[in-house]
């Protein structure tokens, strides 16, 4: 990772079109898809053995002591102003600790994978609604229509997995994780969209650990079983999801709209059913397949109305 500008100072200027750029512009949604489907697999590989929050507090942990060691060796540049602190810290809470607690929360608490997907899938819609309110980002009809022809592909995508019964409260979690990203995502983009990548996520990551951490020792009782699984899901969950992941979004999110950027979100739930059947053995029928074609065309619209 390079740096890319000082901690959240304004993005930089666009740069012109060549084919390396082209092959950047499509390859880097692409990779951003896999990378944060992938994280729903190891997420599901790992619960067994720890709780929730214990597993996410291993999971920032093991993502901010990497990102310290690339910023210190790198010699990254770190936020000058308190403030700019402070803009890193409220994204970290968002973005990481209150959307991943609250989903992890669900998870333990019976809310099903198809629902969880379902929610966060959600995340383009809200995320286009809340930067036309606050950022002030245009919304055109054709963009309109890919969002909500993605939303359609979205609930087609899961809705061969129904809702069992479950505790009330399952669902308001996952709500709760949707409002976590849906803001983190926003304040990113309003305050510190041109951070450092290495030390303004390492801010981040380092306040969800101190965050999370004493709240999975207090409820949780820190219930870690150690074994391969889990060594090789949090392994993943902590570089390839957090660190890579998340650095492909920030990525993104400087070369356009954090709507644009949050219509990719309407691919994740059938490329997840996908890597599910592949290294899971869950089984991905007709009409899931239909809700990730359409899902698919919706996002190519959308782009088209850019």
């Amino acid at each position: 990772m390079n740096t890319l500008s000082p901690p959240c100072a304004s993005p930089p200027p666009a740069v012109g079109r060549d084919p390396a750029a082209a092959l950047a512009a499509l390859s880097l949604p692409l990779l951003f898809i896999l990378l944060w489907s992938s994280g729903y697999v190891a997420g599901r590989l790992g619960l067994p053995h720890a709780g929730p929050l214990s597993l996410l507090s291993l999971r920032f942990g093991l993502s901010f002591a990497v990102l310290l060691a690339l910023s210190l060796i790198g010699r990254a540049r770190w936020p000058q102003r308190a403030q700019d602190w402070g803009h890193l810290a409220v994204v970290g809470l968002l973005m990481q600790g209150l959307h991943f607690g609250a989903l992890y929360e669900g998870l333990a608490r019976g809310l099903s994978a198809g629902l969880a997907g379902l929610l966060i899938g959600l995340m383009p819609v809200a995320t286009a609604l809340g930067a036309r309110l606050w950022l002030g980002e245009a919304l055109g009809r054709r963009a309109a229509l890919g969002l909500a022809g993605g939303l359609l592909g979205v609930v087609l995508v899961l809705a061969e997995r129904p809702l069992a019964a479950q505790d009330w409260a399952a669902p308001a979690w996952g709500l709760l994780a949707l409002a976590g990203l849906v803001s983190g995502t926003l304040y990113q983009k309003r305050f510190c969209a041109g951070m450092d990548l290495r030390s303004g996520s390492c801010v981040q990551m380092g306040t969800a650990a101190l965050a999370v951490a004493p709240l999975a020792l207090w409820g949780e009782g820190w219930r870690v079983d150690w074994g391969l699984e889990l060594g090789g899901a949090l392994l993943w969950l902590g570089l390839v999801n957090s660190i890579g992941a998340f650095s492909l979004m920030f990525v993104m999110m400087r070369r356009g709209q954090a709507s644009q950027v949050a219509r990719l979100f309407y691919l994740i739930p059938g490329v997840s059913a996908l890597l599910g059947g592949l290294l899971l053995g869950e089984r991905l029928g007709a009409l899931a397949i239909a809700g990730f074609v359409l899902s698919a065309l919706a996002v190519a619209l959308a782009a088209r109305g850019r």
